[in-house]
């Protein structure tokens, strides 16, 4: 298990691929995050707000805080050969009732872990996201213990689509998420995934 003050610090890569080092965030990572959530691009798809510069460090805090309470969140994606920081990818708690968040321990049996990727524009379509995401869901599923696990994707959203139909989820149900309106359900297949 990771400790609290890993969470907090570390820069030390838990999963690596070919091209990607994926690390747990910590609080040097306000300037390089915020090229990612404040371009309207990119937040089009996640909840649909661009969050303002002076926020950004309490979205990292928030990174932080899912660290704490399920012991999953999300993690930095960064470019192995320069360390770039590149995106995100990593497990969000829903509470399926209503389609919130939510945590483990407050969702009980309706939590569903879900995983998501978000990448700094200047990053997409170099295949990031897919590796990225694989590396995530072998790790959620070796090291979590997660067996069902779905990826919450906007009907518009065909770039996030295509990832999903690279990593094997399928198209299952249409929900009403609290703050983003529509999203199809794409489900994970029950294999295992290698981790790296």
């Amino acid at each position: 298990m990771l400790t609290r003050s890993d969470r907090r610090a570390s820069s030390r890569y838990v999963l690596e691929t070919e091209r990607l080092g994926i690390r747990l965030p910590n609080l040097d990572d306000e300037e390089p995050a915020a090229e990612l959530l404040t371009d309207p691009a990119v937040m089009q798809f996640l909840g649909g707000e661009v969050v303002p510069r002076e926020h950004v460090p309490e979205v990292i805090a928030k990174w932080l805080r899912r660290w704490d309470e399920d012991d999953m969140g999300p993690f930095v994606i960064e470019r192995r050969r320069d360390r770039r920081f590149i995106g995100r990818a990593g497990l969000l708690v829903w509470d399926t009732r209503s389609w919130t968040h939510s945590t483990l321990a407050e969702a009980g049996h309706h939590a569903q872990p879900e995983l998501g990727w978000a990448l700094a524009r200047a990053h997409w379509g170099a295949g990031y996201a897919t590796e990225a995401a694989q590396a995530v869901r072998a790790w959620s599923r070796a090291e979590r213990n997660v067996r069902h696990l779905i990826s919450l994707i906007a009907p518009a959203n065909v770039a996030s689509q295509r990832v999903a139909e690279r990593l094997q989820a399928t198209p299952t149900e249409t929900v009403l998420l609290f703050d983003s309106g529509e999203a199809v359900v794409w489900t994970h297949p029950p294999t295992m995934d290698r981790v790296e």
